[in-house]
């Protein structure tokens, strides 16, 4: 677990990184799909960008938004990336993953403030409340994670 948990907190860390001109220093991985044929965003939304983090079954997940590109990392191995941002009046982040999984596809964010973002998600998920991290540290107030 310490190790996913690492991995997780490395790749939030790398989030933060941008240049004056909006472009992102952020290394890019090429185990993740690409999100082809969703619905797109329109544009990005500043309040969705950064680092968020919350736990699912026993897992660490880390949802990183920069710019109009959004990433889901979750302890255990799954990696999700596509789009967020600005669509038809809403937020929406749009996801595909790498192993197939369907829980975080299409997300409508219900309300995002400086410390935590609520995110529904179509399918048996639904609401998800992240917290947002800070210089690659966890967030306080997360539920302890057992093995």
């Amino acid at each position: 677990m310490a190790a996913g948990l690492a991995g997780a907190l490395a790749l939030t860390a790398c989030s933060g990184g941008g240049s004056k001109d909006g472009s992102s220093s952020s290394p890019s991985t090429t185990t993740a799909p690409t999100a082809t044929g969703s619905p797109g965003v329109t544009g990005a939304s500043a309040k969705l960008q950064g680092s968020w983090i919350t736990t699912a079954g026993g897992k660490v997940v880390a949802l990183v938004i920069t710019g109009k590109k959004a990433g889901i990392f979750a302890t255990g191995g799954t990696v999700c990336s596509g789009t967020a941002g600005a669509q038809a009046g809403m937020r929406m982040i749009h996801l595909t993953c790498a192993d197939g999984s369907k829980d975080r596809v299409t997300g409508m964010v219900d309300s995002v403030d400086g410390k935590a973002m609520k995110v529904t998600w179509s399918g048996k998920l639904g609401q998800e409340t992240y917290t947002r991290a800070e210089g690659g540290k966890l967030p306080t107030g997360l539920p302890i994670l057992k093995q």
